[in-house]
């Protein structure tokens, strides 16, 4: 089974001489994350305390680049290698914006890190692999059904996302690797992509790589972009019929304070109409940076009200543990 699914990754992807120790060697770079988070951390409720997926080992430093919710407040990480060797890591980095998370493993994992690739040219149709920790029996191939914007209940936007059909159960912090066997995205969540002509399609979301070199020394030097943090309001919110929908505010966030609960429609920013999701974030973010107040029209049962929010640094909400 180990053989047909290396021959399997040489068919797929062309990979040339040497394919099998190649392909062997780009995943053994791939980890097993396990996080462990205490009861009283901010996201306990949502994500879980304990929580397992994969990460990449991206350079010899032991930087490991991995879905940034599976470490986001953890306080205690553990990464195990193909062999089996479990280590302490020591959390490093998250941005809000991609969800990339780093960490550091305390001990040398004895593996070659995987090179890094450009996902700006992939296209839908592209065949690719998505790997976890496990060895061949976690490779799977897949095709790029999709690039376009995505955007999450959470605050969270991309504007070129990766979707990959068919889906991978293991995804957060997978690898989606190339022809050439280097990283092309991070593995995210499971979601669900309209196609002319197929209908909806259970995929991934992969977060692209393109999007981690002008942040990455940021984020090992200071654990967060350089960037001015967007505003951030603690708000879950949905979109139904073009209309956006608050459900749920996060507690002791900025929205709660305002006043915002769940079943509020928001219909405009600073007096300009709330277009769907994305349009509402843009319209947000574009007010400035975090900090800055954020007028919102809102729809109460049948009563329209004004409130003003006034927004926060989402890194400043939640506790980053780095064990410097």
């Amino acid at each position: 089974m180990k053989k047909l699914y290396i021959l399997i990754a040489i068919i797929l992807l062309s990979i040339p001489a040497r394919a099998q120790q190649q392909a062997e060697a780009v995943l053994n770079s791939i980890v097993k994350i396990k996080s462990a988070v205490p009861q009283e951390a901010r996201t306990a409720g949502i994500l879980g305390t304990t929580r397992e997926g994969n990460g990449v080992l991206i350079d010899p430093d032991g930087h490991i680049l991995t879905i940034g919710y599976l470490v986001l407040e953890a306080k205690r990480i553990e990464v195990v290698n193909q062999k089996g060797k479990t280590c302490e890591a020591t959390f490093i980095g998250y941005d809000h914006q991609t969800g990339f998370g780093i960490v550091r493993s305390n001990e040398n994992l004895g593996v070659e890190p995987m090179k890094i690739g450009h996902s700006a040219s992939l296209k839908q149709g592209d065949p690719l692999l998505v790997a976890g920790h496990g060895g061949t029996d976690a490779v799977q191939g897949v095709r790029v059904i999709s690039r376009g914007e995505f955007t999450g209940y959470w605050e969270y936007l991309l504007e070129n996302a990766i979707f990959t059909a068919p889906p991978y159960s293991s995804y957060g912090g997978a690898a989606l690797i190339g022809p050439q066997g280097k990283l092309l995205g991070i593995g995210s969540i499971f979601t669900q992509k309209p196609i002319a002509g197929l209908g909806i399609i259970p995929c991934n979301m992969f977060v692209p790589i393109d999007l981690l070199q002008p942040i990455l020394d940021d984020l090992i030097r200071r654990g967060r972009p350089g960037t001015p943090p967007q505003p951030w309001l603690g708000l879950s919110v949905e979109e139904t019929h073009g209309r956006v929908i608050v459900i749920g505010v996060t507690s002791g966030g900025p929205a709660e304070k305002a006043g915002l609960k769940t079943g509020d429609i928001i219909l405009t920013v600073n007096k300009n109409p709330v277009a769907g999701l994305s349009d509402f974030y843009r319209k947000v973010w574009s007010l400035g940076k975090a900090g800055i107040e954020v007028p919102l029209s809102l729809l109460k049962d049948v009563r329209i009200q004004e409130v003003v929010v006034h927004s926060e640094d989402r890194y400043r909400y939640f506790e980053m543990r780095t064990n410097r």
